[in-house]
């Protein structure tokens, strides 16, 4: 800085600095469509209202820096705001409503599952083709007495229910092939593993039956799973602000996520093994806005159509989205959670029907069917230090929402 900046109040600078950013991306920042009032889909403003106030506390609290919360109800944007701070460190940012957020495991239903399904309508791929037919290296599971079981069809990988450990160790891998590391070296990996239960017995959330579903949607469409549902999701339902690893002109909408040698993730997926595989995966790398994620909501709760696009038939959206009933106990549709371990984020008072997804970076995506509402609540909780809290936040933001329709 030369002296003559020196010399300037650093509030002035800051806001002459912000202005430019303003202009920098005026090309390329979200156009946010029109907000409606509550009361005219059914809903306390007063009582909604508490969403405000619950999160406020909870960054005094500084369980997360800020966040981003978007509420639709009957095709309507009812509630849309800002709170808090997008980073920490290395200084203070303000939170906006346009900011593209790590969506970390929402990626799992949003980009892979969606693109699984349409290849499913296409006649490419069943859900019980078995996975070895893509993956020859993947292995049963092994008994006691040394004997291979069945084996695993896609719609395990959908449910969580293949036998796949939940996750593998991001550093070996890369110590073992090197950084980034070829998809195709990582699913080899991934299939020689040893496997925990049969298929179709036991649930075990897993990240890698979800890297190996977008191995098997790049072998079938000769697309990586970023360019499949780029050309087939995102771009005909005009989310412009949904992509894997964003390019430079996106940069400074990214969120920060965690901070390591000093300087924070600023759209570079967090999730080690997405890192690993260069930001496209089947498990995270998806990065999005509130906006964005809405417009794909809206197109779930219309039976696969949004702006006059089908992106997916009824049918495919009703078996996505109730519990799919040969593996009844996990509590999982395809690529969707609705009664699992992992569905807090739905709250206590939506219904049976209710869907949704979170992810690890601190982002939740509940829709429910029977009420016409969906629930957006972004934050990046694991900046600077992966130590934010927000598990109980989703729940109680979903339980204002929920308690403010007053009127089916």
């Amino acid at each position: 800085m030369d002296v003559a900046m020196k010399s300037i109040p650093k509030i002035i600078v800051i806001s002459v600095l912000s202005a430019l950013v303003s202009i920098h991306g005026c090309q390329t920042k979200p156009k946010l469509e029109p907000s409606e009032t509550p009361g005219s889909v059914g809903m306390s403003a007063e009582r909604l209202a508490n969403v405000d106030k619950i999160i406020r506390e909870s960054i005094d609290r500084k369980e997360f820096p800020g966040a981003v919360i978007l509420i639709v109800r009957k095709g309507k944007t009812v509630w849309r705001k800002a709170f808090g701070h997008c980073q920490w460190i290395p200084e203070l940012a303000p939170m906006d409503v346009s900011k593209i957020f790590d969506m970390a495991s929402i990626t799992k239903p949003v980009a892979t599952t969606t693109s699984v399904m349409m290849l499913v309508e296409q006649g490419k791929l069943r859900l019980w083709d078995k996975v070895v037919d893509f993956v020859p290296e993947f292995v049963s599971y092994i008994d006691e007495e040394g004997k291979p079981g069945e084996d695993a069809r896609l719609w395990h990988l959908l449910t969580h229910t293949s036998g796949l450990p939940p996750y593998t160790d991001a550093e070996d891998l890369k110590d073992k092939y090197g950084y980034p590391i070829t998809l195709e070296s990582m699913i080899g990996h991934i299939a020689r593993l040893q496997k925990l239960n049969p298929p179709g017995k036991k649930f075990h959330y897993s990240c890698l039956g979800f890297i190996t579903l977008s191995y098997i949607v790049k072998k079938v469409s000769g697309q990586t799973i970023a360019q499949f549902a780029r050309a087939n999701i995102f771009q005909p339902l005009g989310m412009n602000h949904t992509f894997y690893t964003p390019s430079e002109e996106f940069r400074y909408l990214c969120v920060p996520t965690q901070v390591y040698d000093g300087k924070p993730l600023i759209g570079v997926v967090h999730d080690p093994l997405a890192r690993l595989l260069g930001g496209v995966s089947g498990n995270a790398g998806l990065f999005s806005t509130a906006d964005d994620l809405a417009i794909f909501a809206r197109m779930m709760l219309n039976h696969g159509s949004f702006n006059g696009k089908q992106i997916l038939s009824p049918l495919a959206v009703d078996r996505m989205t109730e519990i799919y009933r040969i593996a009844d106990f996990a509590g999982r549709g395809l690529g969707w959670d609705l009664e699992s371990g992992y569905s807090t984020n739905q709250g206590d008072l939506f219904g049976p029907n209710a869907f949704g997804h979170t992810g690890y970076t601190g982002t939740s995506l509940v829709i429910d069917p029977d009420t016409e509402t969906i629930v957006i609540f972004l934050t990046n909780s694991v900046h600077p230090e992966d130590k934010g809290d927000i598990v109980s936040m989703r729940s109680r933001v979903a339980n204002v929402v929920a308690g403010s329709i007053l009127m089916k």
